[in-house]
């Protein structure tokens, strides 16, 4: 006998048994709040393409983390804004920088709050760049390049700092090879052997990242950063990535982008043997809010939908500045 045609259907007519039967949830506790951090006293620097996200001195994101916590995110990514820069981006190693200051008040104030560090140089460069930069032969005799081998001794020096100001896991973005297997043995040698390392294993280079770069006041001043980060059309080549990485000790490895590259994320969780992280990008984030903005989309609605789907993908974290408006959805 036929089963009727309605059948999809029964277990869709009732809120609560779409609810009871639903397939891929979301929790709280799989939300990264990124913040960016700058210098100065009070300070709470709206982002112009970004509504709703501000740089905040120290102060201002302690406080801004204590609201976090109250809503039930765990965990926080920084990012830091130095008052100078220069060409090896020394600001971002010092143990008197602004991210390790921010780390220090942080786990004074908030000891529970999960702090994750970003590990790269592009913020803290006079030129935008994420290494040292130095002669290069790819375009011609005048061209500059991104020097791998040098950079990952800064890379693994500020790993360290972070870790010793109060970071609970530090995740290396610059893309340079080699990245995770410096800073590991970095932090081992300083007794850091437990402190986890969150790797950008497969980031690509994208255009999502333009309101970032305002944000964090890492525009490059020259070139572009294909050299070093992923060409988008590839994925065999982002698997061959992850794979390096968990060689070289990394504990969660990351797809950046999410949206554009569900695919990629499905790919890497179905192989990966560690946590699988992907990062809800600026880009991102800031096309819902002007379309919200113009009334064209139901932002809250659109929020749920974006991050289902990328848990739904494969992501056990999601690094998001929708974070707390997710979590608020979620409280109902």
């Amino acid at each position: 006998m036929p089963f009727p045609l309605h059948r999809m259907r029964r277990l869709r007519s009732h809120p609560w048994a779409r609810e009871m039967t639903r397939e891929t949830r979301l929790h709280k506790s799989m939300f990264v709040e990124p913040f960016f951090v700058t210098e100065g006293k009070g300070r709470r620097v709206p982002v112009p393409s970004m509504p709703g996200v501000c740089q905040l001195s120290v102060d201002t994101l302690v406080e801004e983390c204590a609201i976090s916590r109250e809503m039930g995110i765990g965990a926080v990514l920084l990012f830091g804004l130095p008052e100078t820069k220069d060409g090896v981006g020394s600001e971002g190693y010092s143990p008197k920088g602004i991210v390790a200051r921010a780390l220090e008040a942080l786990k004074e104030s908030l000891p529970d709050l999960y702090l994750i560090a970003d590990v790269c140089l592009c913020e803290y460069t006079d030129h935008g760049h994420c290494g040292i930069i130095g002669a290069g032969r790819s375009a011609g005799p005048a061209t500059k390049d991104v020097l791998n081998d040098p950079t990952l001794d800064l890379l693994a020096k500020e790993a360290v700092v972070y870790a010793e100001a109060g970071a609970d896991m530090v995740a290396p973005s610059a893309m340079m090879d080699g990245q995770v297997r410096a800073i590991r043995s970095a932090l081992d040698a300083k007794g850091l052997e437990t402190l986890p390392i969150m790797s950008y294993a497969a980031k690509y280079a994208s255009g999502f990242y333009g309101p970032f770069r305002e944000a964090a006041q890492s525009a490059p001043q020259f070139g572009d950063r294909r050299g070093y980060q992923m060409d988008p059309p590839n994925v065999r080549e982002a698997l061959r990535e992850v794979a390096l990485d968990l060689e070289e000790g990394a504990d969660v490895v990351m797809v950046k982008p999410a949206l554009a590259y569900l695919d990629v994320l499905r790919r890497v969780a179905d192989s990966s043997p560690v946590p699988v992280a992907a990062y809800n990008v600026s880009g991102e984030y800031s096309m819902l809010k002007a379309a919200a903005e113009r009334g064209w989309l139901d932002e809250n609605r659109l929020v749920m939908e974006i991050l289902t789907a990328i848990r739904r993908a494969g992501a056990d974290i999601i690094l998001t500045y929708h974070a707390r408006q997710a979590a608020k959805l979620l409280d109902g």
